[in-house]
């Protein structure tokens, strides 16, 4: 007959009784240790991954309580939990055995033991402790698997006040379950204040789930978000999981709700105020509890006006709005930026010596940067890869030509014009200021100071 795979421990003071469990049990199982002092149980157990542990109900002469055995039965609960306890006790001791397996104990065997029945006993045991071993890993793989989800979690740079208020509004809101809209132009950022909202949240140890409203088709919307069972369409191959309940206990993050049709927002909304789904294929709804994050670079406010978005999914999503600013009204940030892009970059690409001079850090801070972090980063990237000196110069920098002014009438404000001009004048220099300036007329300094002063009015 093959040998069990599992480790056992005997703990009984009658040392006749040791004996013939070791002889009877080790034909059958790998290892079996045999002790009489229940003192060195915990010991043991620390030398060895044991699966079962054969425990008698009394080691003092003359004590028939049993307590003795569910005490050690409790020590050893608490050093390893999975293991399986079976008592071993006399006919008299039935209730008590009972009551060791309320206290956790796997099974009992009674004294005297049928061979057979003995062995089936300790393989069910042993089976039990698999099983319980396996749920541990498999919930200690989930955990890592979600903290290796929201691990990518990406610093957010910058110290302007622009910033420096968005983070300040987006930790407070943190602490709540209040849904949030993210708004601001595309290449923002707003993923990052997503991924800070959720990190600094209660639901943190629990799954961001990101869903992209403007890649999902409207036939498998539902599919999507909401899940769908076995053979409910063409291609349901088998039951699946939507993003809600994916996200269920964490946070969902759609990005770019602006870009739902009307007659979904009414399913979307539906979810989110009965808190539960319906999976495609089924009659039973799935209660779900998630914070909701949603982000546009569309202005609701007048798609609602305009009837394209639905006024009550409007205010529902938007408890708490947090509006990015653009790059070009960050400041200094976007120094700060591009030298992290730099940092990362000369690192990917094996380019440690490689820098960025002042005049090229000039020419970024005088483009416009419409999009945003994003165009700021393939930029860096860009140059990074085809420099061929070990420096990076205003002409290495690859940026969109600011328009020329052609039609004065579409300029509103003398400051308006006067910024386009001094623009124009950095573009045709490569983003040298200083001959930017000379062009202009005026100084290095004013020319720097005006656009400035320009993006503050702005603001």
């Amino acid at each position: 007959m093959p040998v069990q795979k599992g480790n056992i421990l005997i703990v009984d003071d009658n040392k006749s009784i040791l004996s013939t469990l070791e002889i009877l049990l080790s034909s059958e199982f790998a290892d079996v240790t045999a002790i009489s002092n229940p003192n060195l149980i915990l010991s043991e157990l620390r030398k060895k991954d044991f699966n079962i542990v054969l425990l008698d109900m009394n080691f003092t002469a003359g004590m028939k309580t049993g307590n003795e055995g569910i005490y050690w039965l409790g020590k050893i609960k608490v050093a390893n939990p999975d293991v399986s306890v079976v008592m071993i006790t006399a006919y008299g001791d039935i209730d008590t055995a009972v009551r060791a397996l309320k206290a956790g104990a796997s099974d009992f065997i009674v004294k005297p033991w049928d061979n057979e029945k003995l062995i089936a006993t300790l393989k069910l045991a042993i089976q039990l402790n698999l099983s319980k071993k396996e749920v541990r890993y498999l919930k200690e793989r989930e955990s890592e698997l979600k903290k290796e989800l929201n691990r990518e979690q990406r610093d957010i740079i910058g110290s302007s006040p622009q910033i420096t208020n968005v983070l300040k509004l987006a930790r407070k809101v943190a602490r709540t379950d209040a849904n949030v809209l993210i708004t601001g132009e595309n290449g923002t950022g707003k993923e990052l204040i997503a991924q800070e909202i959720h990190r600094l949240s209660g639901r943190a140890d629990e799954l961001l789930v990101n869903v992209d409203m403007g890649a999902i088709t409207e036939t498998l919307f539902e599919s999507e978000l909401f899940g769908h069972m076995k053979g409910s369409f063409t291609d349901a191959r088998e039951n699946r999981q939507g993003k809600f309940e994916i996200a269920h206990k964490g946070t969902l993050f759609l990005d770019e709700i602006g870009n739902l049709s009307f007659h979904l927002q009414a399913k979307l909304l539906a979810a989110i105020e009965n808190r539960q789904i319906t999976r495609i294929g089924s009659n039973d709804t799935v209660p779900v509890d998630i914070r909701l994050i949603s982000a546009t670079n569309k202005n609701l406010e007048n798609m609602v006006k305009q009837g394209l978005f639905r006024e009550d999914l409007y205010y529902r999503i938007n408890t708490i709005q947090i509006e990015l600013p653009p790059l070009r009204e960050r400041g200094n940030d976007i120094i700060t930026l591009a030298e992290f892009f730099m940092r990362k970059y000369t690192f990917k690409y094996n380019k440690p010596d490689l820098k960025i001079n002042q005049q090229s850090l000039d020419k970024l801070m005088g483009y416009s940067w419409p999009g945003n972090i994003r165009e700021l980063q393939n930029t860096i990237e860009k140059a990074v890869i085809l420099s061929e000196t070990a420096v990076i110069k205003p002409e290495d920098l690859y940026l969109r030509p600011v328009a020329e002014i052609k039609n004065l009438d579409s300029i509103a404000t003398i400051e308006e014009m006067e910024e386009k001009m001094m623009l124009l004048a950095l573009e045709k220099n490569n983003g040298n200021f200083t001959a930017a300036a000379e062009q202009l007329g005026i100084t290095r300094q004013t020319l720097y100071n005006r656009l400035r002063k320009n993006r503050q009015n702005d603001q």
